[in-house]
């Protein structure tokens, strides 16, 4: 049991944090709990929590993805004009994800191919998806898609939960597998620890980043799909500043942003952490220009307590 603590000490922090989070905020507002709440920052969790399980990939290799807000909009308002279309919904969500993977590669291939830094190479395309979305809707929201396609993802399983969350699960447990029990995670790990010694070993490290990039933004493109089923619209304006959003949930959740650490469970709490301080911000009427503040200070806060640990585990290995 101790050694279940200490790999996963970081982890049970954040469920602590998360529960000490609950507590306060029912206490300072008693309708915290109300079901309408519950169902708010489970549904705010899922769209973190999908972007963040992809940007957990990305941040593992030792990159940034800061283009998904737009990639994000870019595939909703593709998917609400293929519904509308009548793509048939195998189809659809299969095409979706092909055009969430390939937006996500085309970064990699910046990244790892073309030797661009992260940073720079994911804030252009986020202004090039951007603009994608607002050309090929002219602008305008992709409104009224039908029922059946957005049913897909939100039908509802009970007052509280609707099938998303079977998908964010799901999603979870399967970037689970390909991190731990694949060679491409195995790969993952060692390009974000130490890129160099990793090409040494026989790593091929541009295909790996590209990959990441491209498995990474098919959290987004589910969240996409989530957003399409919960609003019936796509909306290219959609998104902007979710990259934030999602690199919380990760970096909450213990996620290296220096690469070469992090997993998808403690992004799931990270996501769910998150959207319930989200959430009693807005319930205690907080305005939306201080939740920007506290987003930024969780980002950096969740950093350093990243280094604080890291630098308490190198002394104890020493």
């Amino acid at each position: 049991m101790n050694a279940i603590y200490k790999k996963y000490r970081r982890e049970w922090s954040v469920l602590i944090a998360l529960f000490v989070t609950i507590i306060v905020f029912s206490i300072l507002e008693h309708s915290y709990l109300s079901t309408t709440n519950i169902a708010t920052i489970i549904t705010q969790a899922v769209t973190y929590g999908l972007m963040g399980i992809g940007m957990t990939c990305v941040i593992i290799t030792g990159g940034i993805d800061l283009s998904v807000g737009s990639v994000l909009a870019l595939v909703a308002c593709a998917g609400a004009q293929m519904a509308k279309a009548g793509v048939p919904i195998p189809l659809w969500i299969i095409l979706c994800l092909g055009l969430g993977f390939l937006l996500g590669a085309i970064n990699g291939v910046l990244v790892g191919v073309m030797k661009l830094q992260p940073f720079v190479a994911t804030m252009g395309t986020m202004q090039v998806y951007r603009g994608i979305g607002y050309v090929v809707t002219g602008g305008f929201p992709v409104l009224n898609v039908p029922r059946e396609y957005r049913n897909v993802f939100n039908f509802k399983i009970t007052s509280v939960f609707t099938f998303s969350v079977v998908v964010f699960f799901v999603f979870a447990i399967i970037i689970t597998f390909v991190l731990k029990k694949m060679k491409i995670g195995t790969y993952a790990y060692a390009v974000g620890g130490n890129e160099d010694a990793a090409r040494l070993s026989g790593v091929r490290v541009e295909r790996t980043k590209v990959l990441l990039y491209g498995i990474g933004m098919l959290g987004t493109t589910l969240a996409a799909l989530v957003i399409i089923g919960r609003l019936g619209t796509g909306d290219p304006s959609t998104g902007q500043g979710y990259e934030l959003d999602a690199i919380a949930a990760a970096a909450i959740g213990g996620t290296s942003m220096a690469g070469g650490r992090g997993n998808v469970f403690g992004t799931v709490i990270g996501a769910v952490l998150f959207s319930a301080l989200k959430v009693g911000l807005v319930v205690l009427g907080v305005d939306t220009f201080y939740q920007f503040i506290v987003t930024g200070l969780v980002i950096i806060v969740a950093a350093y307590i990243e280094i604080v640990q890291g630098n308490m585990l190198m002394k104890q290995k020493k």
